[in-house]
């Protein structure tokens, strides 16, 4: 069964959700992210996607005291992204309550640095973050192209060792039109063993019932609960009913 990841964006202490990663086109939810949380726990949601918007725009972790009160006042499970750039942040994170940490930037600017860590902290607990517009892989909180081939750069990583990858179609992101149901396959066709995460467009509970059926290991979505188009009474009836 495809496991279910809502996300939890992080600005400015509030939880928002961002439209192609454009940090002019927010919009806020709630003020407190782990009261968020709490709300995902009681709806039988075991793990959460945390980012750290403002750490991915500053380059360095900002909001380690949220995601370490999420841990303690939670029994979720969190991977965590956004401005982790040194061993100093991977560790922080870690040491705050984060299970694993999707790191993307790092992977294309210092691979020596990424591959470092992969064989430190093990491969179920780095996930490689691919961000893609139009193909190619983007960075730096989306504001960055790299010129670099979606499918290369995950063949290079998959070599290396990362068994887990979560995939972000950017022009999907945020605009609840479906997801890139076809991308999906596509790379799933290539690396059929990968633990690959959807990410982008999911709008309602028939999306993730397409995802499951390709045969994607699990789905990040947002905006879509936040709106009320997939409702969390939809999310725990699905779980219910592919235990």
């Amino acid at each position: 069964m495809i496991q279910i990841i809502p996300a939890i964006d992080i600005l400015d202490g509030k939880c928002v959700r961002l439209q192609q990663g454009d940090y002019e086109a927010k919009t806020c939810y709630h003020d407190d992210p782990i009261e968020v949380a709490k709300e995902f726990e009681r709806y039988g949601i075991q793990h959460i996607h945390v980012v750290d918007l403002d750490g991915a725009r500053s380059k360095h972790i900002v909001n380690i005291p949220i995601l370490k009160r999420m841990a303690a006042e939670t029994s979720l499970t969190f991977d965590f992204g956004g401005g982790i750039k040194t061993d100093e942040d991977i560790e922080l994170a870690f040491a705050n309550g984060a299970s694993q940490v999707t790191v993307g930037s790092i992977a294309v600017q210092n691979p020596d640095l990424f591959l470092g860590w992969l064989e430190k902290y093990g491969t179920d607990r780095i996930i490689l973050g691919a961000d893609a517009k139009d193909g190619q892989i983007s960075i730096n909180g989306w504001k960055e192209g790299s010129g670099i081939d979606l499918i290369d750069f995950l063949k290079k990583y998959i070599d290396a060792g990362v068994t887990r990858v979560l995939c972000t179609d950017i022009s999907k992101d945020g605009m609840m039109k479906g997801p890139s149901i076809e991308l999906y396959k596509q790379i799933m066709e290539q690396f059929p063993t990968l633990k690959l995460t959807a990410s982008g467009g999911v709008s309602r509970i028939q999306d993730i019932e397409e995802l499951n059926q390709a045969g994607i290991h699990s789905v990040v979505t947002g905006k879509a609960i936040y709106e009320g188009s997939l409702t969390l009474e939809e999310i725990n009836q699905f779980i219910k009913t592919h235990e």
